[in-house]
């Protein structure tokens, strides 16, 4: 799948505008202060060749991943990278994952690359970053998910009241982010030119389901233009 595919659908178009007045986006400004750029699973285990859970797309989207990373570092944003864990507890409180809706060859290996320490388990070396970032592990497909991570508690302190979402898969975690995030009361932006999944038509689905119901979808270049508005 190519990241050109970013197009929101007609009908969510029509039906997120027929919900706010006319007004395609329901936020039209960003405060990068009180903002945080997730970046969500962007690890080896996804983008590297002869992982279980490569996905091409996602060495599409680092320059622009890496592009929101130091806009938000100029503008006193925060910026978090997330990293799906598996170790023995987190597996025993969350067993369907691996055990039901997945098995075989495929849960082995991911157990084994998704393990804190193994090479699958580490942010992509192409990605920028810093040590002043957040790294934050999570034990769910969101981070917001009870017992899944800290970052809500995090995110708190710091005064983030706003999430920029990036990352893969497109339709698995960051939706799931994206849904946990906006029902935390946070404003969600979704970057429909640095989020990625494998087929076009997941990419699609999750853009109109976002829209719709969840928060702002727009493209890197309108995400960079609105943190330099601030």
């Amino acid at each position: 799948m190519s990241i050109i595919h970013t197009r929101v659908p007609d009908f969510a178009i029509e039906r997120a505008k027929s919900r706010r007045g006319g007004r395609l986006h329901a936020f039209e400004s960003i405060n990068p202060r009180s903002t945080a750029l997730l970046v969500v699973d962007m690890q080896n285990y996804f983008m590297q060749p002869t992982q279980a859970g490569e996905i091409d797309a996602t060495r599409e989207i680092i320059s622009n991943v890496n592009q929101l990373a130091a806009s938000m570092r100029a503008s006193d944003g925060t910026i978090a990278w997330l990293r799906h864990t598996i170790t023995e507890e987190s597996e025993k409180r969350w067993p369907l994952w691996l055990n039901e809706l997945g098995s075989g060859e495929w849960s082995s290996r991911t157990r084994e690359a998704l393990l804190p320490g193994s090479q699958g388990h580490e942010i992509h070396q192409a990605l920028d970053v810093e040590g002043g970032d957040l790294m934050i592990d999570k034990y769910c497909f969101s981070p917001f998910t009870e017992g899944s991570s800290d970052l809500h508690v995090r995110l708190r302190e710091r005064g983030v009241d706003t999430l920029i979402i990036t990352g893969v898969a497109t339709n698995a975690c960051c939706e799931s982010t994206a849904r946990d995030g906006m029902m935390m009361n946070y404003r969600v932006h979704f970057v429909s030119d640095a989020t990625a999944c494998r087929t076009k038509e997941e990419q699609s689905a999750t853009l109109a389901i976002v829209t719709v119901m969840f928060g702002d979808v727009r493209t890197t270049d309108q995400i960079l233009q609105l943190l330099k508005q601030d």
